[in-house]
This record gives C-alpha cells, structure tokens and sequence, in this order.
C-alpha cells in the first residue's frame, strides 16, 4: 500500500482532500525564545553554517508549533557571498561592502561553484530530511534574482528599493547582465537542495513588488522562469512575491506550482486570477497575529473559510512572521488550521 502523501504536497500539486497544510515563512525566528537563546550564544552567521545547529533551530517549529513543513534555516544572500561579493551581517541587516554598479563588478561574480561551495545547507537539508522521514516536508529556498540584485546594487535595502529601480533605467544592460548571472546560480542552488532532499523549494522575490507589470516582465520574470525552468518534477516549487498581488497573473507564468499570495491580495479573486491549475499560498496579515488568540483563531477561519474545498491551497501569512510575535498567537494560528474540516 502507498504510503499517503504529505498534506503540503499535495495541496501543491492540487490534489489534496484534506484539511489545508500549513506553515509559517519566517517560521524559525526570533518570536522562538529557544531561537532567542541560540543567538545569545551564536552570530547569526555561524547558525546558519553550522549544519549541526542549522538542523536545531531549523525543527524548532515543528516541534513547538506542528506545522505541517519545515523550512531550513539559512540566508538567502549567503549563495551571493560564495559568488564573490563581500558580505557583512550588522546588527542593522546584511551589508554587501562592494555594492555593484558596473559591468566589469559583474562580470567578477564567478558562477556558484556548488561541489565546494554551499554544502552546508545542503547538509542541512540532508540531516533534515533524515530526521523527519517522509512525514513532514522539507522546503528549501532561494532568493530571486530581482531581490539579489536589488541587495547587491545597493549594498544594504532599507525600504525604497530605489537603487535597483533607478539602475534598470540608467543601466539595463548591466542590470539584465547580472540578472542572468544570479538566475544561473540560483538555478543550480535550488536543484542542487532539491537532491540534498528538499521535498519542495519557495523562490523568495521579496522587491519585484516594486516593479510596475510591463517592468517586471523585463527585469524580473523572465529570471524567476530561469531559476524554476528544468528543476526537478519530484519537488514543488513555489514563488512569493511581496507586494505582488498586482502581478499575480504573471506570477501564474513563471513556471511555479504554488503561487504565494501576500496579505494585500484576496485569496477568492486570485483563484479566479490564476484559474485552477496554479494552487495557491497565503495570505494572512502577519499583523493580525498581534491580536488575542481568540481573534487570530476567528480570522484565521475566515480565511480558509474562503478557500473551503479548494484541493491546492496552503494556509500561510502573507509576509514573514514578524520578531515580537507571540507564540500564543502563533500556535492558535497552526492550531485553528489544522482543526479545519476543509
């Protein structure tokens, strides 16, 4: 008899007829006072190289929260550093120290190089995917080459993005030049997870929002359709972009299994956006977490109340969960879905 497939995989392929999987992005954070207590003995840096601890702070919300996946812990900007850009965590954020504005600075970026470099993630998923079976899910990720460059043109992002936004008009040519060179790399990064044993990815475009439609699909499609195009059909694949819900159709074309709707969007009208052959992820305010546990739980099933029936649907925030979070709120969230009769 065939073992039964994990809720999370089969929402995204759109066969799932039970209750919604979820998880939280952002799930292994500083809400976790276990995670709190890592990082008053660890950088930041060495809990994600260390795939020892890695593997720790990754499976601290499957045990304290049950969600239905687990994410690895790591850094998206990590993959560039080995690349080549000189990268620096602050207690303000990560600071690339040589930010790029020229063809020749791209053109110094060496391709990933993934039989010496990055192999601690991939052990971290390996030891991941030994622990938990076939059970629960594990997801790895990357960041999408329009956020990439975004951090490496202007070194360190505050809340604009202007950086990038003004190098696509001044100098596409080293832009687009960039953007093939970090889609090339995050190609083979994802693939080379999916066979360390990552049971589906999550491509993080955390700036195309900022995009308008006709610029996204210059600067930032085509690149997310490189980085998904030819990875391997045994992991789902799954792309968020914040701020994107008016690019949802678009994102529909990327080549993804899931598309991850963040909070600003509607769950109903994106499934009439994207039809049924794209499930869907979201998309609650990770805001509304703030409020008691009997709220969250109240607007909770308002949301999977919307997607009722709906065989490729995961619940999940729209953003990542925010650090002050309380766990209680949290927990009712995990909770309160997977109580659901869907």
């Amino acid at each position: 008899m065939n073992e039964p497939e994990p809720l999370l995989l089969a929402a995204a392929r759109g066969r799932n007829r039970g209750r919604p999987p979820v998880w939280i992005m952002r799930q292994a954070g500083r809400y976790l006072k276990e995670y709190r207590d890592l990082r008053a003995r660890y950088p930041f840096k060495t809990l994600c190289e260390d795939p020892a601890l890695a593997e720790e702070v990754s499976l601290l919300p499957e045990r304290i929260l049950g969600v239905d996946a687990v994410i690895v812990f790591y850094d998206i900007l990590l993959p560039v550093e080995q690349m080549g850009a000189p990268l620096r965590f602050t207690d303000e954020g990560p600071v690339f120290l040589s930010p790029v504005a020229t063809i020749d600075q791209v053109e110094g970026l060496r391709p990933l190089d993934l039989s010496n470099q990055a192999p601690t993630v991939l052990e971290t998923i390996a030891r991941i995917k030994r622990r938990l079976g076939r059970d629960k899910p594990v997801l790895g990720f990357g960041g999408a080459p329009f956020t990439l460059a975004a951090y490496l043109i202007e070194g360190e992002l505050g809340k604009s993005g202007e950086g990038i936004r003004r190098a696509i008009h001044r100098d596409p040519k080293m832009v687009r030049l960039l953007l093939a060179r970090l889609a090339e790399s995050m190609h083979l990064y994802l693939k080379a997870q999916i066979d360390a044993g990552a049971d589906a990815v999550q491509l993080f475009d955390t700036w195309a929002g900022l995009l308008g439609p006709s610029e996204y699909r210059e600067f930032a499609l085509p690149y997310e359709k490189r980085v998904l195009e030819g990875l391997p059909h045994t992991a789902a694949s799954i792309l968020y972009v914040n701020g994107g819900d008016h690019l949802l159709e678009d994102m529909a074309a990327s080549g993804a299994d899931v598309v991850s709707v963040d909070w600003r969007g509607d769950l109903t009208r994106a499934r009439e956006r994207v039809g049924s052959r794209i499930a869907l992820q979201g998309n609650l305010d990770p805001a509304a977490l703030f409020a008691p546990p009997e709220e969250v739980r109240k607007r909770v099933r308002a949301m999977l109340e919307s997607r009722r029936g709906d065989p490729g649907y995961i619940a999940n925030l729209g953003h990542g969960i925010l650090p002050d979070t309380p766990l209680e709120s949290a927990r009712a969230m995990v909770e309160t879905v997977k109580a659901f009769s869907g």
